[in-house]
């Protein structure tokens, strides 16, 4: 689970514009606000880093 979105929406950035800041495409935000990819740690670490926020306020680790 991650609190991409939320963050994101504080900042009133689009999908887009966070995906430009941090190096990824737009499609890689959207996987990663959906829960669908785990990022590396240097991705976790810019995005956190663009939302202003700990990266574990934006990720969470569940085992399956």
């Amino acid at each position: 689970m991650t609190r991409i979105r939320e963050y994101r929406a504080k900042l009133d950035l689009t999908q887009e514009e966070l995906a430009r800041q941090v190096g990824v495409r737009r499609e890689t935000i959207v996987h990663l606000e959906g829960g669908r990819y785990n990022p590396s740690l240097k991705l976790a670490m810019d995005i956190a880093r663009v939302l202003g926020a700990p990266v574990e306020e934006l990720f969470s680790f569940e085992e399956e």
